[in-house]
């Protein structure tokens, strides 16, 4: 009757040391795993992808008379995504262009009148000589033998007067003609680039009736409706260049040790499932925690004060390649796991960017053909090409 109790106690004996010994290779697999891999990486799942929004607006006031794009589209750089009525600026380029043309033309007559003043005075000059040669010979030897009467001698000196008064006016003339055109051509004259900047201006407002994509991408949030009116800084729609886009990933506090610019970055989303690993690298660690930007920052010295771990955003780049292969959208959560074990890089980025990050050539092209359209009315003006009948 005793031998029972012991059997079952034996039992439990023994299943407490298989269990102890669970436990304890439990304990050394996850302090090898540990020791192997997971105290050189960091993981966070408070990450999400983020991207540039290329709010698209108008740069003048207008009514809107056309929308070309719509949610979900695909545009490209450069592409007509809406447009305005651009009846009053035609009329305003119309204008601009006939002031360019008509100052063209009085410009290239001041320029006439430098001629015309220079050849004034070389006549004044040669009427001044005259009439000195003629005092000269009536105001010497032949007044004295009163060869020429007193009248005629008055008449003489008064000429002589005359003719040195009407050279000064004319070398006045010319100066006020010179000050006019001086150290400058027809193109450079300060009327003719005036009346430019206003053949630019009407030119590049007919231009900005047409509103443009300034980059490539998926067109999302579109309020553009025909018949509305358009004003400078309202949204019409917005582009967003999924090729362009960045995780940022929040990691606490104590994960930062040893988190360097440049590590590897493992990332998984949930939108392709946890076959799918994405790669990338560690492009930055942001100035200041989330709370520091927020619209009302924690007041932690005013004495009502808790202590939380605060988390600091990570901006992670993502390779090109598998972007391509498996594009993401702004706002997905990801899993984001950064290889800690080579820390000997930079916290803090010591170089500044020698050039832009982004750009967009959309709007040169109005700027050369504003200045083409002024060459040529130029040089029509000046008489340089034949003219259309």
């Amino acid at each position: 009757m005793s031998e029972a109790p012991n059997n079952n106690s034996s039992k439990r004996s023994r299943a407490l040391v298989i269990l102890t010994l669970c436990f304890i290779l439990i304990g050394l697999g996850y302090g090898v795993y540990w020791w192997i891999h997971g105290r050189h990486h960091e993981t966070t799942d408070d990450a999400y992808v983020a991207g540039n929004l290329i709010r698209v607006t108008p740069r003048i006031a207008g009514t809107v008379v056309a929308v070309y794009a719509d949610d979900t589209d695909l545009v490209q750089r450069g592409q007509l995504l809406a447009r305005l009525d651009d009846a009053d600026a035609r009329v305003a380029l119309a204008a601009a262009d006939a002031r360019l043309a008509g100052t063209v033309r009085q410009v290239k007559q001041m320029f006439s009148a430098v001629d015309q003043g220079r050849a004034n005075v070389a006549i004044k000059e040669e009427s001044l000589r005259q009439a000195e040669a003629d005092a000269a010979r009536r105001g010497g030897a032949a007044a004295a033998d009163d060869a020429v009467s007193r009248e005629e001698l008055e008449h003489t000196v008064s000429a002589l007067k005359r003719a040195q008064s009407e050279l000064r006016l004319a070398n006045s003339q010319l100066e006020g003609a010179l000050a006019q055109v001086a150290n400058t051509d027809v193109e450079r004259h300060p009327a003719v680039k005036q009346a430019e900047a206003q053949v630019r201006e009407a030119f590049l407002n007919l231009r900005r009736c047409e509103v443009r994509a300034a980059d490539s991408g998926y067109v999302a949030k579109r309020t553009a409706q025909v018949g509305q009116q358009a004003a400078p800084g309202i949204t019409m729609m917005v582009v967003v260049p999924l090729r362009q886009v960045w995780v940022e990933a929040n990691f606490k506090e104590d994960q930062l040790q040893r988190m360097r610019i440049g590590q590897a970055v493992a990332l998984k989303s949930d939108l392709y499932g946890s076959g799918v690993t994405l790669h990338g690298k560690v492009a930055g660690l942001a100035a200041g925690t989330g709370s520091v930007f927020s619209l009302l920052p924690p007041q932690n010295a005013s004495g009502n004060w808790i202590k939380i771990v605060q988390r600091l955003p990570v901006r992670i780049a993502l390779d090109p390649a598998e972007l391509a292969k498996y594009p993401l959208r702004l706002g997905l959560s990801m899993k984001a796991v950064v290889e800690t074990a080579d820390a000997a890089g930079e916290s803090l980025a010591k170089v500044s960017p020698s050039g832009p990050r982004y750009e967009t050539a959309v709007y040169g092209d109005d700027e050369k053909e504003a200045g083409q359209r002024m060459r040529e009315i130029i040089a029509a003006n000046l008489g340089r090409v034949k003219q259309a009948p």
